[in-house]
């Protein structure tokens, strides 16, 4: 008899929560932690719409994020996007890419734009076409050259760092690897840490998917570019 009072019990409380308004459901949702919002969403259609459309990520933005301009300008080659990128991009910036408790949606915005190239391109464009938007979007922004060159380096370093691990991204490496260096000016220069980086993974992370002459190939690349290298590196 109790677990059927239960099970009415339960029934008339989700009858009532199935019964409020579009609006009091968004309040509540933006109040749970981020991390419950993909399951929330697969509760039901009408929660599923309400994730997909704009008013919830809007609202999302202004409790979350309420510094965060609506009016500002974006220039660019990088698009800002509609409201629920806009929010991805500020969390981005808030918890992955971290600059002395600076929010800078810029940033957010950035490290997506690469984070996508990278991953989801069946073929990335070059590096050096990837790192001159980023430096572009910067400058474009306000950002000094100094500055500019400085944010690129760090989100290469933080997009890099989060790529999953996978044959994929060891394809997207090993051609980062392999380009040959073009020389820029400053602030278009790539940082000597992300090709490190680049480097360091694949002989790391990656290195059980090299075959036996792709090895060679960037273990010659990296002796160029790096004297001394780590004795990690070595050893096929």
């Amino acid at each position: 008899m109790s677990g059927n009072r239960d099970n009415d019990t339960l029934t008339l409380v989700d009858n009532s929560f199935g019964r409020l308004p579009d609006h009091l459901l968004i309040e509540i949702f933006i109040r749970l932690p981020v991390s419950e919002w993909a399951q929330i969403s697969c509760v039901k259609k009408q929660w599923a719409s309400l994730f997909l459309g704009e008013c919830l990520w809007h609202a999302a933005i202004m409790r979350t994020f309420p510094s965060a301009s609506q009016a500002k300008r974006w220039l660019g080659p990088i698009p800002r996007g509609l409201s629920k990128r806009r929010f991805v991009a500020l969390y981005v910036s808030k918890h992955i890419i971290v600059l002395d408790d600076e929010i800078d949606e810029i940033v957010g915005h950035t490290y997506l734009f690469l984070k996508e190239q990278l991953e989801l391109s069946t073929l990335p464009p070059p590096s050096g076409i990837l790192h001159g938007t980023i430096i572009d979007q910067f400058i474009s922004c306000g950002k000094s050259r100094d500055v500019a060159h400085e944010l690129a380096s760090q989100i290469w370093l933080a997009v890099l760092d989060n790529l999953e691990e996978n044959l994929h991204t060891f394809l997207v490496l090993k051609r980062l690897a392999l380009e040959e260096d073009v020389f820029l000016p400053f602030p278009y220069s790539r940082s000597i840490k992300v090709q490190w980086r680049v480097f360091e993974k694949l002989f790391t992370d990656f290195r059980d998917c090299f075959n036996h002459a792709d090895y060679y190939d960037v273990l010659a690349i990296a002796k160029n570019k790096f004297q001394p290298i780590p004795s990690a590196w070595l050893g096929y």
